[in-house]
């Protein structure tokens, strides 16, 4: 487990509510929907799209920039019906911080 902020005001969201950041070597990308946080590959499984440069719909998925694949952010799957599933990790909110398994897919 990957602690990854103290504090959610720490992460720096785009107006999509998107970031990119490193864990462990591996960029990740972080999406804040609900004030809940999402994480998930930084490169989309189509064509490697950099989901963090991507959006979130209105239905918390979020939306490649490339080709707009959606993804759901809580178990992967491609909402838009090409067939794709997007690695996802899980993300914890503890008393001192906000923390990122990264050997748990989802």
């Amino acid at each position: 487990m990957h602690k990854i902020a103290n504090h959610i005001e720490e992460i720096s969201f785009s107006k999509d509510g998107l970031a990119e950041i490193e864990v462990n070597g591996k960029t990740i990308c972080i999406a804040q929907y609900n004030d809940q946080l999402y994480a998930c590959t930084q490169k989309c499984p189509h064509a490697g799209g950099l989901l963090s440069e991507g959006y979130l719909d209105a239905l918390g998925n979020i939306v490649c920039p490339m080709h707009h694949y959606k993804f759901n952010l809580k178990n992967g799957r491609n909402v838009s019906g090409e067939g794709y599933r997007l690695k996802t990790y899980k993300v914890i909110k503890r008393e001192d911080g906000w923390y990122i398994e990264m050997g748990i897919f989802f």
